[in-house]
């Protein structure tokens, strides 16, 4: 098992920035795939991006392509989200997931056993 603490949300205009970051603790990160979901009040959670355990392989939802940047320091046991551009329609709760002892990645939401308790973001137009 994994534990998962994100940071760095907040309320930013539209057209900002900011960076996520997904601390993790236990053995399965480093050999682990990881994601980002983010859901909005009233909606479902959605996959964002997820990227495999070697940082080799990345995947975004389409809304986000050219905008976002997920990256993982293994050495750190750490996962980030560089969210550029941003918009109303991003704002959500952002949580990270991983799979566990499972090194590719997934856009699937029930394929990742561990979960972050989410960070807000909020984009005002």
């Amino acid at each position: 098992q994994v534990q998962l603490v994100e940071s760095g949300g907040g309320l930013v205009q539209a057209g900002g920035s900011l960076k996520l970051a997904c601390t993790a603790s236990g053995r399965t990160f480093s050999t682990s795939a990881m994601g980002w979901f983010r859901q909005a009040p009233g909606k479902e959670r959605e996959f964002v991006a997820t990227i495999s355990w070697s940082g080799d392989t990345t995947w975004y939802v389409d809304s986000v392509k050219g905008r976002f940047i997920v990256s993982r320091d293994n050495a750190k046991n750490t996962l980030y989200l560089q969210m550029n551009s941003l918009q109303p329609e991003d704002t959500a709760n952002y949580y990270c997931a991983a799979r566990q002892f499972v090194a590719t990645p997934s856009k699937t939401l029930s394929d990742y056993g561990d979960w972050g308790q989410g960070t807000q973001v909020t984009v005002s137009s």
